[in-house]
């Protein structure tokens, strides 16, 4: 099944400079198994969205169908065939 990953502007460099990508995966699926083909394609992604155990990087917020993941399962979420996953940076400054 296909996914479509949308990246923010300060990723896309580590994407050949797409600002979506799609990724084919099994079913069913989740967040983690999207990441772990995404950064299979662009190895640069892994370090910008997990950390070196693998995690979701807490300042880093991926949004599955809208909806943001650290309320539904973290990387755990289940993504649905045609489903689109959000990757947006937090800000911070002042």
């Amino acid at each position: 099944m296909t996914i479509t990953v949308r990246l923010p502007g300060v990723l896309r460099a580590n994407a050949d400079g797409q600002a979506e990508v799609e990724v084919d995966v099994d079913a069913p699926t989740t967040l983690s198994a999207v990441l772990d083909a995404l950064t299979a394609r662009y190895p640069a992604l892994e370090r910008r969205l997990r950390d070196e155990s693998r995690v979701l990087r807490r300042y880093v917020n991926f949004y599955v169908d809208g909806e943001e993941c650290r309320y539904l399962g973290g990387a755990d979420t289940p993504v649905a065939a045609g489903g689109e996953i959000q990757v947006i940076p937090s800000v911070a400054g002042g």
